[in-house]
């Protein structure tokens, strides 16, 4: 009988041991076939899951606005005052709704390319107001024309016409018209063929972002969807040396297994330039676990500070001499208009760039810019992209509107945040094929290891006390 209690104690000894040895055995080899699966399914060709969302994402984008108000323009145009300001907003548009256009395969280097379509649809159940509300703003096209056109006599000539137009420093716009165009008096007088439509977006609906060209992953999984060429080329023509190069991805989705370690690169067509993003945070999201990334005030530092920066500073008078921080100038990508990109309301820009404007207040939640990514897949699930579009205005003593500018200033026009968020069906769709197949594999790993270790631990002590008493 104690031989037969025994054997049976041997034997829930063995099982236990099986049970945790399949446990351990099944971690290194479930893990190996869930990177098999994902490393197939997020190939960037015809029957991948990862296809079907780029070509035509499932997640609704939107782009809200907030238009900076000018409370007292006669101010500064006669004192030259600072610029007094209050914001207001949002007015959302639905974008990138449509889907990519041109979906070219390339076996012969594993690329893919397309073009984007560009199209906003305004959301009014989302809006303070409507289209049509009107803003004291800029001018944009009298601001810009002493920055385009710096021949004395020139700018004589064109401010007889700004004069005979009734334009001056600043005017009142809708929000449609700031936004997507509007015709403006003053460019319709100017005697030789120039566009006279002038937006801060302008043109934008009914024309395309690209043409991009995208490692498809087939031959290396580490590359997909990273750029090899935008508009047939590997660098901007904007910037000196490394600052001109086109980096990672369209911050979309990212090559799979992210690591907290990695830095996400990314280009930007908006902000005409490459930049990055580090892990802030874990954040769950609708019972999918993502790292939160977020891009670092190192991104916007002088080069004093981050010498990386060095090539990205063009500007030596406003910038004074690159000790200044927090904006971009990207004049060369606008055709030469005195366009500058920051973060909203000058977030982690020095103190000296919004010295001159009143009514901005910075805050670190509500104006950086985040993605949280999927680890897994590389997945973006969700994104707040927060940009602010600013002008540069300069003395100019051959423009009588501008003549009485005592210094310059960098002016904010509008800040936007372009935001995706997964929809509920999609993340059921993910949580099924993708995190919950993990959790379910990481669960059975546990249970198996857990049990077989307490079945083995508990078989042998009780053998072990079976053997000490028949000893006795």
């Amino acid at each position: 009988m104690g031989c037969d209690r025994n054997r049976g104690l041997i034997a829930g000894a063995v099982i236990g041991a099986v049970l945790a040895l399949l446990g351990g055995i099944l971690m290194p080899v479930g893990d190996l076939l869930v990177q098999k699966n994902i490393k197939k399914e997020v190939v960037l060709e015809e029957g991948t899951t990862a296809f079907k969302n780029w070509v035509k994402t499932g997640t609704e984008v939107y782009r809200q606005f907030w238009i900076f108000d000018v409370q007292n323009p006669q101010e500064v145009i006669v004192n030259s005052s600072n610029i007094k300001v209050t914001q207001k907003g949002p007015y959302t548009y639905r974008v990138r709704y449509l889907a990519k256009e041109n979906v070219t395969q390339y076996p012969e280097d594993h690329t893919v390319s397309f073009v984007q379509p560009n199209g906003a649809i305004f959301v009014p159940s989302m809006s303070v107001g409507s289209e049509n509300d009107t803003f004291t703003v800029l001018n944009l096209a009298v601001v810009a024309a002493p920055h385009i056109y710096t021949n004395s006599f020139v700018q004589s000539v064109l401010n007889s016409l700004i004069k005979k137009s009734k334009s001056s420093m600043f005017q009142t716009r809708t929000v449609r018209e700031l936004l997507w165009g509007y015709k403006d008096p003053f460019l319709s007088l100017v005697p030789y063929p120039i566009p006279t439509t002038i937006g801060v977006f302008y043109p934008y609906n009914n024309t395309v972002d690209g043409v991009y060209k995208v490692f498809n992953g087939k031959d290396n999984i580490s590359n997909v969807g990273i750029i090899d060429t935008y508009k047939g080329r590997k660098n901007l023509t904007y910037w000196q040396s490394y600052c001109d190069m086109i980096n990672g991805t369209d911050a979309a989705s990212f090559p799979p297994f992210v690591e907290k370690s990695r830095i996400l690169q990314f280009f930007s067509s908006d902000i005409c330039r490459s930049i990055y993003a580090i892990f802030g945070s874990e954040v769950d999201l609708k019972g999918i676990p993502v790292y939160r990334f977020v891009l670092p005030a190192k991104a916007f530092a002088s080069p004093i500070e981050n010498p990386d920066n060095d090539c990205f500073c063009t500007e030596k008078i406003i910038s004074k001499n690159c000790t200044s921080y927090g904006v971009l100038d990207i004049g060369k990508c606008k055709e030469g208009k005195p366009v500058y990109i920051s973060l909203p309301h000058f977030l982690h820009a020095s103190p000296d760039i919004s010295e001159l404007i009143e009514g901005l207040s910075p805050n670190e939640e509500e104006h950086r810019t985040y993605l949280d990514v999927e680890p897994l897949t590389g997945f973006t699930l969700q994104f707040a992209k927060r940009l602010q579009v600013n002008i540069l205005v300069k003395p100019a003593k051959k423009i009588e509107t501008l003549k009485g500018l005592k210094k310059n200033y960098i002016v904010p026009i509008l800040w936007l945040n372009e935001t995706g968020t997964i929809g509920d069906e999609k993340a059921e769709m993910f949580r099924k094929r993708v995190a919950g197949k993990v959790k379910l594999l990481g669960l059975v790993e546990t249970v198996l290891l857990s049990v077989g270790a307490v079945m083995f631990v508990s078989f042998m002590i009780s053998y072990c006390a079976c053997r000490t008493q028949n000893v006795k």
